[in-house]
């Protein structure tokens, strides 16, 4: 290319290991693409956009499903522990499908969490302390916030220790502090009114256990001639006793 005597007329050069940022060199409209484009890649993944993604096994099961109001108007979330199949159910999939169920089926308002922990084996039914916590961390805050209270019904003495001892490391205080016990239904009562929740039968009968064996929340057994004819700790109950050996509950 021709050039007019008294240019001025210059060359940069640049090493290739000085990392220099290559974008001052670009013209305005370039250096605003290239802005866009670098802040699209570093955009977090929405890893809760599952709308299209079939849960119809997990729907299935019952694990997590919205009924009514307890007695301070928050819709309630129940989810009995012992339909959950920890062992065949991957962490990640069930984060997704947690937030399927909040974002297409929690209408606007507070909600509360019933948790039936009755007869959960952590063998089969225990995702773990550390899923869960990593399953609300990854919540966004509007539910975090909309949360008011976790009812935590028939809680076992290791589920209690367990808490206790490790909650406060491996749960957030916001939700630490929300987690309520309710070691017989008729405290829930107090909470719920009767008929706003659904209690499955195996839950029912576990409380009948409890009322007349109220020590074995605590791993003890008072009744060694098996005077009162109820069937022992060690027995299965709900829906897969004819499937699952007997086994030592949380």
């Amino acid at each position: 290319m021709e050039r007019h005597a008294g240019e001025d007329f210059s060359v940069v050069v640049l090493a290739s290991d000085l990392g220099v940022d290559a974008r001052s060199f670009l013209s305005p409209a370039e250096r605003r693409a290239r802005v866009a484009e670098d802040a699209a890649a570093e955009a977090p993944e929405e890893w809760h956009d599952c709308s299209e993604e079939d849960f119809s096994d997990l729907i299935a099961l019952q694990v997590l499903r919205f009924e009514g109001l307890d007695k301070s108007g928050n819709r309630i979330l129940r989810i009995v522990g012992k339909y959950f199949p920890a062992t065949v159910i991957a962490g990640e999939r069930l984060k997704r499908y947690v937030l399927h169920k909040l974002t297409a089926e929690l209408p606007d308002g507070p909600f509360c969490i019933l948790y039936m922990h009755t007869t959960v084996q952590k063998e089969d039914n225990n995702p773990g302390m550390s899923i869960l916590r990593w399953i609300y961390e990854e919540l966004p805050v509007e539910y975090k916030e909309r949360l008011q209270v976790v009812y935590f019904l028939h809680p076992g003495l290791r589920s209690r220790l367990a808490i206790a001892t490790l909650g406060r490391l491996f749960l957030s205080g916001d939700i630490y502090w929300k987690i309520k016990y309710v070691s017989r239904l008729q405290y829930l009562w107090e909470d719920i009114k009767k008929g706003q929740v659904e209690i499955p039968e195996f839950v029912q009968r576990h409380d009948e256990v409890l009322e007349h064996r109220p020590l074995t929340d605590y791993g003890i057994e008072p009744d060694p001639l098996h005077l009162t004819g109820v069937p022992s700790m060690e027995c299965s109950f709900g829906r897969y006793e004819d499937k699952w050996p007997s086994r030592e509950y949380m």
